[in-house]
């Protein structure tokens, strides 16, 4: 399997463990300013990207912003983990060529764009945005007053460990 792919995966494996951390009350809980998103939100936004990467049709067009929005996922912990499994069987079964070009529709703020992207591109786009949400949640984890024993989940591999900045 590419790297691409596995390391899709490794990312995504921390949501299991995550959501078996997890109660109902905590997944959907608001509370933790400044945004007041809760852990569901975040990873069901981050799954709905990858169901968008994966509804490309005959013409190879990816629309990130025809997201499925399934409110259940953000309540309820058993529908996220449906949602992220189904979700890493696609990824473990995706057999197009990653140099695949697709074209992918977003919004950037100033209404709809379409760029060429490669399915690589698209998976490792898709990779860092989960990285990113994960690190929200491990902040709201915080703020709701418990860990997680992966001291890595939300970690980006590129940003330096144990570094002192001065300022």
């Amino acid at each position: 399997m590419n790297i691409i792919l596995k390391s899709t995966l490794f990312t995504l494996n921390k949501a299991q463990s995550l959501l078996d951390t997890l109660t109902d009350d905590q997944l959907c809980n608001p509370s933790i300013g400044p945004y007041y998103s809760s852990i569901g939100s975040h990873l069901r936004h981050v799954l709905d990207f990858y169901d968008c990467l994966f509804n490309y049709g005959d013409n190879f067009v990816v629309d990130l912003t025809s997201r499925s929005r399934n409110k259940d996922v953000e309540r309820q912990c058993c529908t996220a983990r449906d949602y992220l499994n189904t979700t890493i069987e696609k990824i473990k079964n995706f057999n197009l060529n990653l140099d695949k070009e697709v074209a992918v529709i977003d919004d950037m703020g100033l209404g709809k764009v379409e760029i060429n992207y490669t399915f690589s591109v698209l998976f490792v786009q898709a990779n860092s945005h989960a990285i990113h949400h994960f690190a929200i949640i491990n902040y709201i984890i915080e703020g709701l007053g418990f860990s997680l024993e992966d001291s890595d989940f939300g970690y980006n591999p590129t940003t330096p460990k144990n570094k002192t900045v001065n300022c």
